[in-house]
């Protein structure tokens, strides 16, 4: 199944600048979670002892985020999970982030 394009749909490409922006948001929330591990297991500091909540719901508005953009743009389940879990890996939803955001550039029609 080929993606559509969001120059005919402004709803889809609403839902994927709003998962883009929430891609680099749990992006860098994840990298912050890693130091507050770091900090409070290797150093026994606790100066972002706070964070890991807020990081919670942030990644459960990216995984809405993600689903919001997947049913729009007639994703299988499982594309959508993966795409979901990238969200867990360091680094890894930048890359997925592009890549989606590459598959929506390349079906797009010039103007």
């Amino acid at each position: 199944m080929s993606t559509p394009t969001t120059d005919r749909d402004p709803k889809l490409a609403s839902a994927l600048k709003f998962f883009e922006i929430m891609a680099f948001i749990v992006g860098i929330g994840l990298l912050v979670l890693v130091a507050e591990i770091i900090l409070r297991y290797g150093f026994d500091n606790h100066a972002l002892d706070w964070w890991p909540q807020p990081h919670g719901f942030l990644y459960i508005v990216y995984v809405a985020a993600t689903a919001n953009l997947g049913f729009k743009a007639g994703w299988s389940l499982p594309k959508m999970v993966g795409i979901m879990l990238a969200g867990c890996v360091p680094f890894l939803s930048f890359w997925v982030e592009r890549k989606v955001a590459a598959e929506f550039a390349a079906t797009s029609i010039p103007a």
